[in-house]
């Protein structure tokens, strides 16, 4: 599955479009993993804990996009567009979307 955020492939023509595909996930961080952020707030520095839970995110709403796109008949997604949120009370969820154009390109 080629996928890109500009709208067409360069080089590369869509013969089809099949429509928006989106792809979600929600994951909630433990109350460790909250602390040591607390902590890296305070002190400075990266948090590898919730960077890894985005990434986790992250593929799992990919995939989920991919397999919708695919499920249509298309090989590839244009447009993709990436958007980062916290949910939740106080914020405790991390919520990864990502949407784009089914196409199927020549």
């Amino acid at each position: 599955m080629l996928e890109s955020t500009t709208p067409s492939i360069e080089g590369r023509s869509i013969s089809n479009y099949y429509g928006v595909v989106t792809g979600e996930a929600i994951l909630g961080a433990n109350i460790f993993k909250d602390i040591f952020a607390s902590i890296r707030d305070i002190v400075g520095g990266r948090s590898a804990a919730y960077e890894q839970e985005l990434h986790k995110a992250r593929e799992i709403a990919f995939r989920e996009m991919e397999q919708k796109a695919q499920d249509l008949g298309a090989n590839a997604i244009v447009g993709i567009d990436i958007d980062y949120e916290t949910v939740g009370a106080q914020g405790g969820m991390l919520m990864v979307s990502v949407s784009g154009t089914a196409v199927k390109l020549d």
